[in-house]
């Protein structure tokens, strides 16, 4: 298979809700520089079809949960307008249709007031080019059975984007960006099911800060010149703070922020 062939079935499995076998498996040299040529690809043919990018999700930020997937290294893919919602009064309804092995991270996201540039380190230097902050909720979706796949499977499956829905917006004062600096890396997300904790985490799980994997994001675009590097008006969300759990219809999931001025996210799910 070549990588428009991949490109398609990938395509075809998000748009009819299906599964496919591990690219990997059937191309043994398939690596990461394949996944992201592939990926390369769906983005133009995403775009062809009259699909607009809007952001980008960065994936497996939280080390703590590379061993259960086999993940080596963050991934990251495009935000569509079609995959982004903005939710109303701090709450959504999703609609789970075509959604394929669909699990809900609770991530920070940020929206992009200029350009950003590789080789920053310090966190602070990243939130001066941030517009606002917002809690968010990424749903993600494994087009391979029982979310069985090697990394680079991964890279060219939409990074497992499916959907982002981000709450409301914190504005970011330059007078606060040291106060928020600490504020993201040590605040904690409790993540509800039904009411019931399902689980919970810090701002440092997301590769020790938030805006470290925006920086991060930024070293990858540096080399991979067949991408677009980073601009302003982006949304980027920066990967789940606690486990992804597995989600279906008729389920209520709520986000509980604390140690950081923004309110969590209620999110109805439905057919």
């Amino acid at each position: 298979m070549n990588k428009e062939e991949i490109a398609r079935a990938l395509l075809d499995a998000l748009d009819n809700g299906k599964t496919i076998a591990s690219i990997v498996g059937r191309n043994p040299d398939f690596g990461w520089d394949e996944g992201y040529a592939v990926a390369a690809e769906i983005l133009r043919m995403r775009r062809a079809r009259g699909e607009k990018t809007v952001g980008r999700k960065i994936g497996f930020t939280n080390r703590n949960i590379w061993a259960e997937y086999g993940a080596t290294a963050p991934i990251w893919a495009h935000v569509y307008d079609r995959t982004l919602q903005l939710a109303a009064g701090h709450r959504a309804t999703v609609s789970l249709k075509a959604a394929v092995q669909p699990r809900l991270e609770p991530e920070i996201a940020f929206k992009l007031k200029a350009s950003l540039p590789a080789g920053l380190t310090d966190p602070a230097r990243v939130l001066e080019a941030i517009e606002w902050l917002a809690p968010s909720f990424e749903i993600v979706s494994c087009h391979f059975p029982d979310w069985k796949f090697k990394p680079a499977d991964s890279a060219a499956d939409f990074s497992f984007h499916w959907r982002l829905i981000v709450g409301a917006p914190h504005p970011v004062k330059p007078v606060e960006i040291p106060a928020l600096a600490a504020q993201l890396r040590n605040c904690r997300v409790v993540l509800r099911k039904n009411a019931e904790v399902a689980d919970r985490g810090v701002g440092a799980n997301a590769l020790g800060h938030p805006a470290s994997a925006l920086a991060h994001l930024a070293e990858v675009l540096a080399r991979q010149p067949q991408f677009e590097p980073l601009a302003a008006g982006e949304v980027i969300t920066t990967g789940t703070l606690t486990a992804a759990m597995p989600i279906r219809s008729g389920e209520t999931w709520q986000s509980e922020y604390s140690g950081l001025p923004v309110t969590g996210l209620r999110l109805v799910l439905t057919d």
